[in-house]
């Protein structure tokens, strides 16, 4: 299991039922589950930036929903469904490519002399929270973590379709002169930051000025600078771009300190995350694997940068290489526009706009401007209809009564929303809008037939965000058509199978454990204290391969693709989404507005003519948030509350976070363990 560190904390996952549970891997994350669960796990979080690459699809005819056969002899050599057109290329044989997917740019168009005055007209009667000074300048503060979930008023952080929203809000908005972007350290992955770039630039054809101040920069956050019309920086700023690493880390050498011989299978020559437990040293496969990811990442990064700001990728690699942290040679050499504190900034905007000197320069805030409707602006679709479903975190069958509704996919809630699209007349197609890195295999195939079933009812567009890997791919699959980002992180079609024989720790700290069985494997997922014996060890090893075959065979039938060339593709490995285009295992690059452009080319809806995109997963206020937002507001303990919530709160498991490895417990089972609790105590103190 790979821990992958791009300048931003990574963390691995690490979801144990039991100490003998099965291990369903994904790397570089791992999750204990039973034994007869089909394992998913999660994908690397690289968090590196995607630029926009050629708009290009691949042609999947629509397929029908059927019992899928997973007898290996009946569909080896044959694709597992519909045919496609094929194409080979240097002994390749790939989905032929399309170009008459619609690319979904944004093109500003000037509002007509009757659309402005019912605009002036909506904007006297706006609610009082609406109201905006003429002149007034958008201001946004971009740090931390970026949900791809809408949030609610009594939630903290930022909202990916909320940025998004108030971009295009401002760019018609005749009140907002310009936006003023504050860029610092971000915590998400580079399909949300790739969205937000591509709106930018929309915004920037509008005519309005928007500018960046960067007071701590590095790649990612120099990404989305470098699309602004100026960037500003402090004296004191801090600068780091000095290139981009993978990092692979290994417990082995730990657990044989401590006594804990892990046994693992792995299926799929990719699936690193046993060899995380395993090794002392990255596998070839791996390094071969985050080579190539690193390499898509860091060469995109360069290509895109370099023209945005009129240099070459030679100059732009020269200046990294140089180790250059000075601010004041980022502005000798044009990579800023000037060095100056913000209220400096605020000063020089106020002097643009004409703004007399004794006055403020009027100002609206992200929060604030989130308030203003899409209808006060004439900004509001048309009659016909598109359901918008989000998914995003883990995935589990069922959620806690006080969870919070954005904290994760919960399986019964969303295929109550699938079902609700499937019977409803009003939506002329879906769009599931997936930002998972995977969690419970059966929560994702129940998940994955809703959407098959809802796909032969009405066009069904899947758009991923950051991660679409594993459980999140099984998901995507489902869908008529995909798109994804150029460097969203999917695939990760594989399966490590393993349990912890924990005894040698055991003897060391004096702790005895006796079990009585009636059958010959019923101590296959209870005895910890001892290693399998070698008909438990290949019952164990073909459970694993019979759950990777379905997973590796759904996902041959789902991409229309012969089971043999999805077995090239599969074997665990994580996959960029220019990539993953080139394989077939998406259709399109692009983000959502593409994924609405192709949702109403499927549907007969002419592209000229305005949609309602209708979200179904807006989060309701719960008692966990408000709780939080309240103490947020007063002294900055919604982190604490919400996990005192949720140790009060009867779930699955409870989930103790170490430094990049989730630990999860089941508390109902009678072979739960406490040793797993020592162990977790002892990790976490290292």
């Amino acid at each position: 299991m790979s821990k992958l560190l791009l300048h931003s904390p990574h963390f691995t996952s690490i979801h144990g039922r039991t100490l003998s549970s099965l291990l369903i891997l994904s790397s570089p994350h791992f999750t204990l589950s039973p034994l007869p669960a089909l394992p998913f796990h999660r994908p690397s979080s690289l968090f590196l930036s995607p630029p926009p690459s050629p708009l290009r699809s691949f042609h999947r005819r629509t397929f029908s929903v059927r019992a899928f056969d997973s007898s290996e002899e009946e569909t080896k050599g044959k694709a597992v469904g519909p045919e496609v057109n094929k194409i080979d290329d240097g002994g390749e044989t790939f989905a032929s490519l399309r170009e008459d997917y619609p690319t979904g740019e944004f093109q500003f168009e000037e509002f007509s002399w009757w659309r402005k005055f019912t605009v002036k007209l909506k904007l006297l009667i706006a609610f009082p929270w609406e109201r905006v000074r003429k002149g007034t300048v958008l201001t946004m503060k971009l740090r931390g973590q970026i949900s791809d979930q809408l949030k609610s008023r009594f939630s903290s952080g930022l909202s990916l379709p909320q940025i998004c929203e108030n971009i295009v809000k401002a760019t018609y908005d005749p009140r907002i002169s310009g936006i003023y972007l504050h860029v610092e350290t971000l915590s998400c992955g580079w399909g949300k930051v790739e969205e937000i770039r591509r709106h930018i630039l929309d915004f920037k054809q509008s005519g309005k000025f928007i500018v960046a101040y960067a007071p701590a920069c590095r790649e990612k956050e120099y990404y989305l600078a470098s699309a602004c019309e100026e960037i500003f920086a402090p004296p004191s700023a801090y600068f780091s771009l000095l290139g981009l690493t993978v990092q692979a880390s290994f417990l082995r050498g730990v657990l044989d300190k401590i006594g804990i011989e892990p046994q693992v299978v792995r299926i799929g020559k990719y699936k690193s995350a046993g060899d995380q437990l395993t090794r002392t040293t990255m596998s070839e496969e791996n390094c071969e694997m985050l080579t190539a990811l690193l390499n898509n990442i860091y060469g995109d990064w360069l290509d895109k940068v370099s023209s945005a700001q009129g240099k070459t990728r030679e100059d732009l690699e020269n200046f990294i290489n140089e180790g250059v942290f000075q601010v004041e040679r980022l502005k000798e050499e044009g990579w800023i526009t000037k060095i100056c504190y913000d209220d400096e900034v605020i000063s020089m905007l106020s002097e643009r706009l004409g703004m007399q000197k004794d006055k403020n320069l009027p100002m609206v805030d992200y929060r604030k401007y989130s308030r203003v409707r899409k209808w006060t602006l004439g900004l509001s679709g048309g009659k016909d209809q598109i359901a918008l479903i989000r998914a995003s975190g883990s995935i589990s069958r069922v959620r806690s009564p006080l969870s919070v509704p954005s904290s994760g996919i919960t399986a019964e809630q969303f295929i109550e929303k699938i079902r609700s699209v499937r019977e409803s007349k009003r939506y002329k197609a879906a769009i599931i809008r997936i930002d998972s890195p995977g969690g419970d295999a059966l929560a994702s195939d129940l998940m994955w037939r809703e959407i098959r079933l809802l796909a032969a009812s009405k066009p069904v567009i899947a758009s991923m965000s950051d991660v679409a890997a594993s459980g999140g791919y099984y998901m995507a699959m489902a869908a008529g058509t995909i798109v994804a980002e150029n460097l969203t992180l999917t695939g990760s079609i594989g399966v490590v199978t393993g349990k912890f024989n924990l005894g040698n720790l055991y003897e060391k700290i004096g702790f005895n454990k006796e079990i009585i069985s009636r059958g010959r494997y019923a101590e296959l997922l209870a005895a910890e204290n001892r290693p399998f014996r070698p008909d438990e060890a290949e019952l164990f090893a073909k459970s694993a391969q019979n759950a990777y075959k379905q997973f590796r065979d759904k996902a041959a039938f789902s991409r229309s693709m012969p089971v043999e060339k999805m077995e090239e593709f599969a074997q665990g490995r994580v996959w960029t989404g220019k990539d993953a285009a080139s394989r077939g295992l998406i259709d399109a690059i692009g983000g959502l507005s593409r994924a609405i452009a192709i949702a109403k080319l499927k549907a007969n809806i002419p592209q000229d003519r305005r949609v309602t995109v209708v979200e179904l997963s807006r989060p309701s206020p719960s008692l966990p948030e408000i709780l939080s937002g309240i103490g947020n507001t007063l002294v900055g303990v919604d982190r604490t509350l919400k996990v005192l919530l949720e140790e009060l709160t009867f779930s699955d498991g409870v989930q103790a976070r170490m430094d990049g490895i989730i630990f999860q417990r089941l508390e109902g089972y009678a072979y739960a363990n406490p040793i797993f609790t020592l162990l977790k105590d002892y990790l976490s103190s290292l």
